[in-house]
């Protein structure tokens, strides 16, 4: 059985040969102290990891805006980043440390249409020249033959509330709902004829196996917006997208927010996604429990709290044995 074959095996609840083996990575001050610690980068893992097709970058505003530092001291730095925002981020460890935003690129329909007219143009050429390289088209198409399974991951521009967010800044997000929902509903709008645009250039060379969308949506306390008005909100673009790649041939919608998204799981599964993570242990999703609620048609990854890790080898074989139930 391949990685591909096992990844559709496990998300229809059919047998599988083993489970599957996932290195997502780390962030670079884990590795490091890893590396401080004995770990090597040639160390020969304990089981085969699968190896999956997983891109994202594609969906990022192209062409990026060109970085400018504005002002630094010893500990930070102000600058213009890629994405046109103006924010103050650490010296030290700026992938792993989130930014302060000072002010967004977006600040009203005339920037936001200037923003999407000029960077959010689905054209998967000069995006896949920039992220892939020369030969990107016999990339796509080599997909065809694959034996793994091919996710496109829309990172940070595709969906409903987190790319927004990204756009005008969260306060200002969470006061268009109510002072300018036709603002909202445009830009909720553009981004679905984004989605679709660039699935559909991506549909030409190959097949994909899961469409993820991004959200980060919720804190430890539950969602940053009232579920009622993501049913009226993003539910109708949720089921446009998904409804369009169903009849492309993909069966698999993933959704990524951390936080405790319990009360939107409804909504999610209403728009047709059937695959939800990480499911933050922290911010009290209990997996065991949310699949007593909403069944089969909720398929998880994730779940497993890794503060476990920090506390030894009992404390790790105790969340294994709290997640059992879900093993088959």
């Amino acid at each position: 059985m391949n990685s591909r074959e096992r990844f559709h095996n496990v998300l229809d609840y059919e047998p599988v040969d083993r489970g599957i083996y996932l290195n997502t990575g780390g962030w670079p001050e884990t590795v490091k102290r890893w590396q401080a610690e004995g770990y090597r980068q040639d160390n020969e893992p304990l089981y085969p990891y699968e190896r999956w097709e997983r891109y994202g970058g594609w969906f990022w505003p192209h062409p990026p805006f060109e970085e400018k530092v504005i002002e630094e001291t010893d500990t930070t730095r102000l600058l213009i980043n890629f994405e046109g925002d103006l924010v103050r981020e650490r010296k030290d460890e700026p992938m792993s440390s989130i930014p302060q935003y000072i002010e967004t690129a977006v600040k009203d329909r005339e920037s936001f249409r200037r923003f999407y007219r000029e960077r959010m143009n689905p054209a998967l050429e000069s995006r896949l020249a920039r992220f892939v390289g020369s030969g990107w088209e016999e990339k796509l198409r080599s997909l065809n033959d694959r034996k793994v399974p091919f996710i496109v991951h829309s990172g940070r521009y595709g969906g409903f509330f987190g790319p927004l967010r990204t756009l005008v800044g969260i306060e200002r997000l969470c006061e268009l709902f109510y002072d300018d929902p036709a603002f909202v509903e445009e830009m909720m709008d553009a981004t679905a004829e984004f989605i679709i645009g660039m699935m559909d250039r991506i549909l030409e060379y190959t097949d994909v196996d899961c469409f993820s969308f991004w959200e980060d949506m919720a804190y430890k306390n539950g969602p940053l917006l009232d579920p009622k008005m993501a049913r009226r909100f993003m539910l109708p673009r949720y089921q446009r997208v998904v409804s369009h790649l169903q009849s492309r041939g993909i069966r698999w919608f993933a959704l990524d927010s951390d936080g405790n998204v319990d009360s939107m799981i409804p909504v999610w599964l209403d728009s047709g996604i059937n695959l939800l993570y990480p499911f933050e242990v922290q911010a009290g999703m209990d997996v065991v429990e949310l699949r007593r609620k909403y069944g089969r048609d909720l398929r998880m990854m994730g779940g497993i709290d890794k503060r476990g890790i920090a506390s030894g080898p009992a404390a790790i074989d105790a969340e294994l044995d709290r997640v059992r139930p879900l093993i088959q």
